[in-house]
């Protein structure tokens, strides 16, 4: 599938936008993935059902509703920064297969 591509533009509200098959097996390609004949018309259908639904939000009045970035108030505890436990190289160590030189060894994985 050389040349394949996707180019993205923007949806006028209202306008029913339906992901077809061959829409699906470019996205597919581009990913990588390895679809059947029978699962790609089901993703299409699945996929066009999600953008109805996600139309139906897009029609709802939210100017009044207040910008969130998790659906439930959260606070992360805070704690200083303090070494807890420090100097136990030689504890930490003694858990490898191998050490060199105070250090730990391990395959090379990068070429």
């Amino acid at each position: 599938m050389a040349g394949v591509g996707l180019v993205l533009v923007a949806i006028p509200m209202g306008v029913r936008m339906t992901i077809t098959p061959e829409v699906v097996g470019k996205v597919a390609h581009l990913a990588r993935l390895e679809l059947t004949a029978e699962e790609t018309p089901r993703y299409a259908e699945q996929l066009s059902r999600i953008l109805e639904l996600v139309e139906k939000l897009n029609q709802l009045d939210t100017r009044e509703v207040q910008a969130m970035t998790h659906a439930v108030a959260l606070t992360m505890p805070e704690r200083p920064d303090q070494v807890t436990n420090g100097n136990q190289r030689e504890a930490m160590l003694a858990n490898t297969a191998q050490q060199a030189d105070g250090h730990f060894c391990t395959p090379k994985f990068v070429e």
